[in-house]
């Protein structure tokens, strides 16, 4: 039996980045991962998606350019081959991948693939992947769970066939003329939007009586213009029922009751993720949880000595950079650091046309909490930088405690506004006031300035708007 301090279930976000913290504080690593390096996220989640996104995004902008355009300019009918495109996505994450596996073998890290199965809190086999053979053995000092989450499935709709996961949806060997999604959340709706934005004919169907349902009303709003903009055909507060006999068809339920039919060639099931806790022993363990994800301190301990999980398996926010900053406070606990996860922020973007970023406390959030709150909005239309780049629909907001201006929260909508992100986090988490974000020289023109005129709107000193 192999023997190591760390022993990793799970080469995602989080458990890749816990490795490389950990070989390069000089602990003994070894990450078992089953699949490919990069989880999920790297794999056929984050990266793939935004990649579809942006080469959707050109495509639309090469046909809007066959029209009449504004700026100008004209082209001949443009196409598509979509097997390029899903070539160029893959070499963008094998690239990655490649990386991410240089970074292990450079900081000492010893990689396994293969299956892993939980033997006891300090024992873990291992079915190398393709080898066959008995199982090797590992014990280990520390056991870490990074083992994700996985597509929730409807029963009525299981995936194969027509009905796909997100899974397959970023790997298309061609288009369908139509496809229906099924849950106006984040990923519903940037796979729809980029679908839609491909030629394909797609409806999006939601239980709910609005998209996004996370996220409140006002920043969901430019995103249903664009959707109608686009043609997308949205049914929100219909229930699904199944496919019809034969295929080709989606069986609903509108909120009177009355079932029909909404033709679909392909069905994209997108309502969300659960923590991946089957199919490896997880079970043995009788660790306490919540609900379907396992139950954490603010270090990421686990009910027993010295086995740790993080992202995904212990539930929302599911977000890769929370993984990511996990994995790497473990790394540093198991070598003596004192350390805890308790950011001020961890900042949401969905990706959807415009873009939402979301870090820290909404207003209705921060009301529910009893704080006394200013808000204020600046609308991208003030903007002379979202002028030049056709996109005003949108605005940054800020909620700040009204008795010291100390800033609560950030919301934004816009085309480019994740990356406004940052900006957000870093203003949460060192205990911003208003007057340090107003006061901060913003250059123009640029998007950026709408955090500085919200700011400034706040206190009542708004210069544009």
């Amino acid at each position: 039996m192999q023997s190591t301090t760390l022993l990793i279930i799970g080469g995602g976000p989080g458990g890749y980045v816990a490795a490389i913290r950990a070989g390069q504080l000089g602990i003994p690593t070894i990450l078992v991962e089953g699949a490919q390096l990069g989880g999920t996220c790297l794999n056929v989640g984050c990266i793939p998606s935004k990649a579809l996104i942006h080469a959707a995004e050109e495509y639309d902008k090469l046909r809007s350019y066959a029209g009449d355009s504004s700026l100008g300019l004209s082209v001949a009918a443009p196409s598509l081959d979509i097997a390029r495109t899903v070539a160029w996505k893959d070499g963008i994450v094998k690239r990655l991948t490649g990386g991410v596996e240089a970074l292990l073998k450079k900081n000492g890290v010893q990689v396994l693939q293969g299956w892993a199965r939980i033997v006891d809190g300090k024992t873990v086999e291992v079915d190398a992947a393709g080898k066959g053979g008995k199982p090797l053995r590992l014990g280990c000092e520390h056991l870490l769970l990074a083992t994700g989450s996985q597509e929730i499935e409807l029963p009525g709709l299981p995936f194969g066939g027509a009905v796909i996961s997100s899974t397959q949806a970023l790997a298309p060997a061609r288009l369908p003329a139509s496809l229906a999604v099924v849950g106006a959340g984040y990923i519903g709706l940037e796979l729809g939007m980029a679908y839609g934005k491909l030629g394909v004919k797609v409806s999006i169907v939601e239980a709910q009586d609005r998209i996004l349902p996370a996220y409140d009303a006002a920043l969901s709003k430019p995103v249903r213009a664009r959707l109608d903009g686009l043609g997308i055909a949205v049914h929100v507060k219909h229930r699904v029922r199944g496919m019809k006999d034969g295929g080709g068809a989606l069986l609903l339920e509108e909120p009177g009751g009355k079932e029909v039919e909404l033709p679909a060639e392909q069905v994209l099931v997108a309502v969300g993720r659960r923590p991946r806790t089957e199919g490896y022993g997880l079970e043995s363990l009788l660790l306490d949880m919540d609900g379907r994800a396992v139950r954490v301190d603010d270090r990421c301990r686990t009910s027993m000595r010295n086995i740790w999980a993080i992202g995904d398996l212990t539930g929302e926010p599911m977000l890769a950079h929370r993984a990511m900053a996990q994995g790497h406070m473990v790394a540093e606990l198991i070598s003596g650091a004192p350390r805890r996860f308790v950011p001020m922020a961890i900042p949401a973007v969905c990706f959807t046309d415009p873009e939402i970023v979301v870090a820290g406390l909404t207003p209705e959030a921060a009301a529910r909490r009893g704080d006394d709150i200013l808000q204020a909005t600046f609308p991208f239309t003030a903007n002379g930088r979202a002028m030049t780049l056709e996109s005003t629909d949108g605005f940054v907001r800020v909620v700040a405690r009204k008795d010291n201006h100390l800033i609560l929260g950030w919301q934004a909508v816009g085309r480019g506004v994740s990356e406004l992100s940052a900006a957000f986090s870093q203003s949460l988490e060192m205990g911003a006031c208003l007057q340090d974000v107003a006061g901060t020289i913003h250059a123009h023109p640029t998007l950026g300035e709408a955090v500085q005129e919200a700011a400034l709107r706040a206190l009542g000193q708004a210069l544009h708007a």
